[in-house]
């Protein structure tokens, strides 16, 4: 089995995650590359401050440190606005602290990136502490097509600071969205021995207990209520619990638990579309419309704003309106192209493949998606940008294998291989896995396409495939257990919409 993660030179120190390194073969290439940046790296004095109290800085505005500090804490408790405008003020209070404008970076890639104070991070680089320049270069790496930079520099952060909360917390959580929630959860759960009442650490594991291998949502609604006690007032705490309530099926607990959050911030826009999308699932399509319309009259980007669009369109497939729902579709489609909002028109166009009527016209609308890109895209990361073409050159290659075209589905596999292997992105490489597991399935080769598909079961299409490979093996157990796990993975998506459509047709 062809592993790029082998090739990743991704190193997690053991002590931090209870197993066993990744990719420690490699790790003569990691000590070369620390030994250049020490000796490229120029002598910065340190001075008396210091992040958190831990982490020296170059800044010698008080003012300064302490917008970065505020814009962390905002961060980590997933304020992301409040983070962005904190992180403005301490470029202002002092225009050459690198850190400053790497965090700024940081927090906008989560929203509308911003390219600007990237690269002014990457241009104040050499002005930082040594301590600092690692949390830069973490920071500003993650946001670059080529991830190994990253991964080295984490692992520096976390050799240097083993015990620091918020360095534990900030790379868990990028963990997290790297698909790796395992080790993610470790860590998490490490920042909890450190300090049992961190807030942020407590919300991630709320999801990450869903996502493991092995979901406990009886862990991860624990973790959440216990967040909601430390953070009484708070709207972000009742939308986590809320969203975990949805993903567990307990749909009626869920709208409660939306309905706390818009109690204490009517415009908090992630809860009102929590709360649409349960109401979606639960079929109470006239409700779910309004607070659609709700979402998007309080939505300050026209990403949020799309994307609320975008999901009331998919009220009518789940009426069973496709017709409308495609015309719907059309028609944002225009309007998202219309307003250069890269993040919508992946989204809309990517959907509007999956719901192709055939299998030209899917291939048509892939194609013009890829072509979109093909290059760099303003208003988005190059990291997103590689995501999304993984996740087009994944789904032609499971339609491409469903209809017997092994040729072309070996393509699509082989350009998955390629950029897996030039990004070290973890995403990529478990995109490029569950592809190849398509490719294998239809070649007959079960066993070997089971294994390639299991790197991939937070996507509820890989992971009915999954289901299919272990029934054809015999592995009636497994097929069990993975029939548990899909079921957290309910969601008001596309994706989750053909599942449960495949599901109930043949239950008829």
């Amino acid at each position: 089995m062809n592993r790029v993660t082998a090739r990743c030179v991704l190193l997690l120190l053991p002590s931090l995650c209870g197993g066993q390194s990744w990719a420690q073969d490699a790790a003569p290439h990691v000590e070369e590359a620390r030994a250049r940046t020490a000796t490229a790296s120029p002598h910065v004095a340190l001075v008396p401050q210091r992040l958190f109290g831990a982490i020296p800085i170059s800044t010698h505005s008080d003012e300064a440190q302490k917008f970065v500090e505020l814009a962390v804490d905002k961060y980590e408790n997933n304020l992301l606005d409040d983070a962005i405008v904190h992180a403005k003020h301490a470029t202002e209070s002092d225009p050459q602290f690198a850190l400053a404008y790497a965090f700024l970076s940081f927090a906008a890639r989560r929203g509308t990136p911003n390219a600007n104070a990237l690269a002014r991070a990457k241009a104040l680089l050499p002005l930082a502490t040594p301590e600092e320049q690692l949390l830069i270069r973490w920071m500003t790496s993650i946001q670059d097509g080529d991830l190994l930079p990253a991964i080295m520099a984490m692992n520096d952060l976390l050799k240097r600071y083993p015990k620091d909360k918020h360095v534990l917390y900030l790379t868990s959580e990028w963990l997290y969205f790297q698909q790796d929630y395992d080790r993610a959860r470790q860590m998490m759960e490490t920042t909890l021995q450190i300090d049992p009442n961190f807030p942020p650490a407590l919300n991630m594991l709320g999801y990450a207990y869903l996502e493991t291998g092995n979901p406990d949502p009886a862990k991860a609604i624990a973790a959440l209520k216990r967040y909601v006690e430390l953070q009484p007032g708070q709207p972000n705490p009742e939308d986590s619990l809320g969203k975990v309530l949805s993903y567990a099926g307990e749909d009626q607990s869920s709208v409660e638990h939306y309905g706390e959050a818009l109690q204490l911030d009517p415009t908090f826009i992630a809860a009102r579309v929590g709360l649409a999308d349960t109401l979606t699932l639960m079929g109470d399509y006239s409700n779910a419309r309004d607070q659609y319309d709700r979402a998007i009259s309080v939505a300050e980007s026209s990403r949020d704003r799309l994307h609320a669009e975008y999901q009331k369109a998919l009220v009518s497939l789940w009426e069973g309106h496709l017709v409308e729902g495609r015309k719907l579709l059309e028609g944002l489609a225009e309007k998202a192209r219309a307003e250069k909002e890269p993040y919508a028109q992946f989204e809309i166009g990517f959907a509007r493949a999956l719901l192709a009527t055939n299998a030209v016209d899917e291939f048509a609308r892939l194609k013009s998606l890829e072509s979109f890109l093909q290059g760099p895209v303003a208003g988005m990361t190059e990291v997103d940008r590689n995501a999304s073409l993984g996740s087009i050159w994944r789904e032609r290659a499971r339609t491409y294998a469903s209809s017997g075209e092994s040729d072309a589905t070996d393509q699509a596999v082989h350009q998955l291989e390629e950029l897996a292997a030039h990004t070290r992105d973890l995403v990529i490489e478990n995109t490029y896995e569950s592809a190849h597991g398509y490719g294998l399935f239809a070649q007959g080769e079960v066993a070997n396409a089971a294994d390639e598909l299991a790197t991939d079961l937070h996507n509820p299409l890989v992971l009915r495939q999954f289901i299919l490979a272990q029934e054809k093996l015999g592995n009636s157990a497994g097929a069990e257990a993975s029939r548990t796990r899909l079921k957290y993975l309910r969601a008001s998506t596309v994706e989750w919409l053909l599942v449960a459509d495949s599901a109930s047709n043949k239950a008829h």
